[in-house]
């Protein structure tokens, strides 16, 4: 386990804003995940090299606790995330070890397919931090709204069911902008066929992930990268996937 005197340096973020969401992310989330997630994250930084942002503190520990509960309800339900090792083979070398460092701080066996999820959170997060970089509140609030109004076109709203799930999408939102805001010559373009195989398996989210990745481009960010598109559909899905039943038929109506 993290020595107590290191834990702190994770409150240490450089933004406002993340520091704001990992404070209320840790009225729920025990402190033995956030040191896992530590453990994880240094393990990434200090063995592999990676640079990531700071608010994968927030986002990991958020998941790894949210996948902890459901694994040992009974309700844990392998990824839908496409494999993506080849591209980004540190990524998921760090996900490998993770789970080794999960099953001995939580002792919680994930299946290996877990490697998948993890890895996409280094994926999402990858650059470095400006501290005086700082969230157009402006370009949050309109990106946050454009993407509310297409949810609620297609009767997705937050409820009791899907509240974690929303938001988290919420979160992913947040720091869009900032990742927008750089320019990463490294990234890895999502290939047709895994866009392709998305839109066979779960038409409905890509459908609606399009929208909205279309719409903000229209209106925001002519530039976003199309793996955004990627983040949106597995959002989405786990939206859809915690609906209540009727508002799922009402969706597929729609």
């Amino acid at each position: 386990m993290i020595p107590a005197k290191q834990i702190e340096k994770i409150f240490y973020l450089a933004s406002e804003t993340s520091r704001q969401n990992l404070y209320f992310l840790l009225r729920n989330i025990p402190i033995d995940v956030v040191t896992t997630t530590y453990e994880i994250i240094d393990v990434a930084q200090k063995q592999f090299h990676l640079k990531v942002l700071d608010y994968i503190y927030i986002t990991l520990s958020d998941h790894i606790y949210e996948a902890y509960k459901r694994y040992q309800n009974g309700t844990y339900q392998e990824t839908m995330v496409p494999d993506f090792h080849i591209q980004y083979p540190a990524e998921y070398a760090v996900a490998n070890q993770a789970l080794q460092i999960i099953a001995a701080n939580l002792g919680v066996a994930f299946p290996p397919s877990e490697v998948k999820n993890l890895a996409l959170h280094f994926i999402n997060a990858s650059g470095e931090d400006d501290n005086e970089q700082a969230f157009d509140k402006n370009n949050e609030a309109s990106l946050s709204q454009l993407v509310q109004r297409v949810l609620k076109r297609h009767r997705i709203t937050r409820s009791q069911t899907n509240g974690n799930y929303y938001d988290r999408f919420m979160i992913h939102l947040q720091y869009l902008i900032d990742r927008l805001q750089r320019v990463n010559t490294d990234a890895v373009a999502i290939v047709p066929e895994v866009a392709n195989e998305l839109e066979l398996n779960y038409p409905r989210s890509y459908q609606i992930a399009s929208e909205i990745f279309d719409e903000i481009k229209d209106q925001l960010y002519r530039n976003m990268s199309e793996d955004e598109r990627l983040y949106f559909i597995i959002h989405i899905q786990r939206l859809i996937n915690e609906a209540p039943a009727h508002d799922q038929k009402q969706g597929k109506k729609s």
